[in-house]
């Protein structure tokens, strides 16, 4: 039987003023849903996970001899993480120590020279002293005829004599004045010279052992058994997954309404959008990807594209989301800023380097063992380590002794 064209056309227009009224309906939800929350945020699909990759590297020269963690391996900070061969550390250490306690035998003959120099002039003094009466007491006497002029002549003589001894000897201690003078056995500069080679071999031979600088997990493991490394070669990294954060880059068009301190919303491809970690704008870093990259564009050659740049934008993620839900560097995110705040200005920053891995200690106590052990050196190679104070040497004669006003 066939329809009336009546009924077909009654039908049709239900049909569209349906489809009609759910367009209608849908864009009143969409606007509703733009005008109390979509305006207030910026959602950017540009975001990812990253967070501080700490490199391990080498600070010594030597031939790995064993590695003791593997990818994906928690360790914790001071953890021993390579093993290098340290007999030629060891050997240079040996020669520093011996060095050192060379060096320290050797100032103190120096020291026991200068004392033996004093006692020296000491002598010297008193016998010209004594002359220097004789001769008076001679020429007192010679007019009655006491004294001969032989006797006399004989006194001046030695008195000469002993004045061009106590010249030389004068000279002597001031050659070694200039070695020894104003310091003393432990604090020679020669000395300190010698205990920091040895300080510097010990630093060499205890990075010898390679510890971990943080806590974190193993990866990208590069150290081999076997292997010869440098200073400076990459052994690993580590990736501390407890302080994570996301770096949405965002067109910068959406920068002017970004403010540190606004939350944020972070759903990870990893998850899913049914599990969402909350952050908070720390700060945006201050220049747009393109100024930062490997080669930055000259936009003054003449071939110029307008392109929006992105500017990217740091934010920290709670922790105990993080532990509760763990997530790795370089995941993707859909994250949603809330601009409806915005009482900080924009160039200031809330990021903060209180996280554990912004420091490291494992290093602290080397150079205090190694003082230890220098001055174990140098108390050990002191000849006499309980010396009597150095004698005080005579001042130098003023005038020469042997001309005839100087017994007048």
């Amino acid at each position: 039987m066939k329809t009336h064209p009546k009924i077909i056309r009654t039908r049709r227009n239900r049909y569209l003023l349906s489809v009609l009224l759910v367009m209608v309906v849908s864009a009143l939800i969409y606007a509703g849903y733009w005008w109390h929350y979509s305006r207030f945020r910026v959602v950017s699909h540009n975001a990812f996970i990253t967070g501080n990759l700490i490199p391990v590297e080498a600070d010594a020269t030597g031939i790995v001899t064993q590695v003791l963690v593997e990818e994906s391996q928690h360790v914790n900070k001071g953890d021993l993480l390579v093993s290098l061969d340290e007999h030629r550390a060891q050997t240079a250490l040996g020669q520093r120590r011996g060095e050192l306690g060379q060096v320290v035998r050797e100032i103190g003959a120096v020291f026991s020279t200068r004392r033996q120099i004093c006692q020296k002039l000491i002598a010297r003094s008193a016998r010209l002293a004594r002359v220097h009466h004789d001769v008076t007491r001679f020429r007192q006497a010679l007019p009655t005829g006491s004294v001969s002029e032989q006797v006399m002549q004989n006194a001046e003589d030695q008195a000469t004599a002993l004045e061009a001894e106590m010249r030389e000897a004068e000279a002597e201690l001031k050659a070694i004045e200039a070695k020894v003078g104003g310091t003393s056995k432990i604090l020679h500069p020669d000395v300190e010279a010698a205990k920091y080679k040895f300080i510097a071999a010990y630093l060499e031979y205890s990075r010898q052992q390679i510890h971990a600088p943080v806590s974190g997990y193993v990866s990208m493991r590069r150290a081999q058994v076997g292997s010869r490394v440098q200073p400076g070669d990459p052994l690993m990294t580590i990736v501390p997954l407890d302080h994570l954060w996301v770096e949405a880059n965002l067109r910068e068009t959406e920068i002017a309404q970004i403010r540190p301190g606004q939350p944020a919303e972070v759903s990870v491809d990893l998850y899913g959008k049914n599990r969402i970690y909350h952050g908070t704008v720390e700060g945006l870093i201050p220049g747009t990807g393109s100024v930062f990259a490997l080669l930055p564009p000259d936009n003054a050659v003449g071939n110029f594209i307008h392109i929006v740049e992105r500017i990217p934008v740091r934010i920290a993620l709670r922790q105990d989301e993080i532990l509760k839900n763990p997530i790795r560097p370089g995941l993707s995110t859909v994250t949603s800023i809330d601009v409806t705040e915005s009482e900080q200005p924009l160039g200031a920053s809330l990021a903060a380097v209180t996280s554990p891995e912004y420091q490291t200690d494992i290093f602290a106590d080397e150079i205090a063992d190694a003082e230890t052990q220098a001055q174990a050196i140098i108390m050990d190679n002191l000849i006499q380590k309980n010396e009597p104070p150095e004698p005080d040497c005579p001042s130098p004669q003023p005038a020469t002794l042997n001309s005839s006003a100087a017994y007048q």
